[in-house]
């Protein structure tokens, strides 16, 4: 069975009229013909010695498309690209032919060329929200789905797509809760890069942000105090909130949560803070605790982090930086 591909036409779609003359293409003219490398790993050492490895995970996805580009996309593939200025989807079938093009015949200042044989386009209105969201990923070049790749099929060849308001409804919340999930997700990877002192100061600027002023306990012997908040950033008021951090692989376990209770003093309360986790045992060392003591994970900081991070300050927000993304209204 035939797959489909989806090719970005150059940063807002700049390319889409050199596409149309009946080729698709990619960058990174340096590599040179790509034919003349046997082997993934020719890629990357060619990918490498032209353009450096600063960020390993850019040179892994760059090098996956140059290789999907020459070796994945076959003779009678869909191929299809975007004109946002015209909202429309080119849709073409891959002719086979993967071509290194010398300068002065490259398409769109690319080198790394397949001919494609254009059918026609499908306006962006006309498919369902779900699918116009899978065609949404800034990647270059990644392939689609059997569900996508039929709508866009359907669509070319006239065939209408009937969503009812319901199903739209349905569409739009999966679409949002799946971005939420992704950014979450993403958000824990940012926490999970942190340094152990790093992970203290992030605590702290959450509880900042909460209205509390800290105090970072100094490097060393901490007697199972990481971070102090209390109103006044002395502890000497209430609430008066005593935090540990353990920045680990493994849940912690119902020993650790009991040596942490027993630093808690009246008017005290606790938090612990694991990216590890806990263990069942230990979440239920700290239901039966003598003083209040809260179980923070990973899922829960990013949580905390969204919820206050308008009140973040700038120490808080260099730990993790992140970005607003507005969302339509419902």
């Amino acid at each position: 069975m035939a797959s489909g591909w989806m090719i970005r036409a150059g940063r807002g779609g700049k390319l889409i009229e050199d596409f149309e003359s009946g080729y698709i293409s990619i960058g990174w003219n340096e590599l040179g013909d790509l034919t003349k490398l046997q082997s993934i790993d020719d890629i990357r050492a060619a990918y490498i010695a032209s353009y450096g490895n600063p960020k390993p995970a850019k040179t892994a996805n760059s090098v996956a498309m140059l290789r999907k580009f020459r070796d994945e996309i076959q003779k009678g593939d869909t191929v299809i690209s975007y004109s946002p200025e015209r909202r429309e989807y080119l849709v073409g079938e891959d002719l086979g032919l993967y071509q290194f093009m010398p300068e002065g015949k490259q398409i769109g200042g690319h080198s790394h060329t397949r001919t494609v044989k254009w059918l026609g386009a499908v306006s962006r209105d006309t498919l369902p929200l779900s699918t116009r969201n899978s065609l949404g990923s800034t990647l270059t070049l990644f392939s689609l789905s059997v569900s996508v790749l039929n709508d866009i099929l359907a669509a070319l060849h006239g065939k209408p797509i009937i969503q009812t308001e319901q199903e739209i409804e349905e569409d739009f919340s999966e679409t949002k809760g799946k971005a939420i999930s992704d950014a979450h997700e993403l958000i824990k990877d940012k926490i999970l890069a942190l340094q152990p002192e790093e992970m203290e100061e992030l605590a702290a600027a959450i509880l900042r942000a909460m209205g509390y002023k800290t105090k970072i306990s100094p490097r060393g012997p901490d007697r199972g105090v990481d971070v102090i908040a209390s109103p006044d950033g002395l502890g000497l008021t209430q609430p008066r909130i005593k935090v540990e951090v353990k920045h680990r692989a493994g849940a912690m376990g119902s020993q650790a949560i009991r040596s942490f209770v027993g630093v808690l003093r009246t008017g005290d309360t606790g938090l612990y803070v694991s990216t590890g986790g806990f263990s069942r045992e230990a979440r239920y060392e700290a239901e039966r605790a003598t003083y209040p003591v809260t179980l923070i994970d990973t899922d829960d900081l990013a949580d905390l982090i969204v919820a206050h991070y308008d009140k973040f300050d700038m120490d808080g927000r260099v730990l993790v930086p992140l970005i607003r993304v507005y969302w339509p209204a419902e």
